[in-house]
């Protein structure tokens, strides 16, 4: 989720079969945490997926996952012991336990992680537009909404760039 930008959801449906490339992961689906059941994304109609960058760092973590606890029949990297696919309080227990051993006593939640991916990439100049599709959002007014004081200040660049060009 803090590489590639995935909903909770979209990362219950890891699936090594969606890295399209060394650094492209193809969200196609979702699994919806009640029901813990494949369907489509967000904002998006059936068939309809959406591409993100894809880390190396992520791409070798997925692949030492496989090696160490194996995929599912159809590619999906978590399951339980007596689910196919993870649900809403899979992911709350396993990162509960995660913070918990990682000594982390702030209000963090796993979503937060979302919110991670969307933040570096704007602090680091990459454009709202791009980063409005890797998250999902159905218009890049949410994105700018909710992530707008995170974008480098662009005036003093502008009035360089207009001086120089004048």
């Amino acid at each position: 989720m803090s590489g590639c930008g995935h909903r909770n959801g979209e990362a219950y449906a890891a699936n090594l079969d969606r890295m399209v490339s060394g650094d492209v992961y193809r969200i196609t689906e979702q699994i919806e945490g009640k029901t813990r059941q494949p369907s489509r994304l967000k904002h998006r109609k059936p068939e309809e997926f959406r591409e993100t960058p894809m880390p190396w760092i992520v791409r070798e973590s997925l692949f030492k996952f496989e090696r160490d606890h194996g995929v599912s029949p159809d590619g999906y990297l978590l399951r339980t012991q007596r689910a196919p696919h993870w649900a809403h309080t899979t992911l709350e227990h396993q990162w509960t336990a995660a913070k918990k051993k990682a000594g982390i006593t702030r209000k963090l939640t796993a979503y937060s992680m979302h919110h991670f991916f969307a933040s570096n990439c704007l602090s680091q100049g990459i454009p709202i537009t791009d980063v409005a599709e890797w998250m999902g959002h159905k218009n890049i007014n949410m994105t700018f909404k909710i992530y707008r004081h995170l974008m480098p200040a662009s005036i003093g660049r502008a009035a360089r760039i207009l001086n120089d060009g004048l």
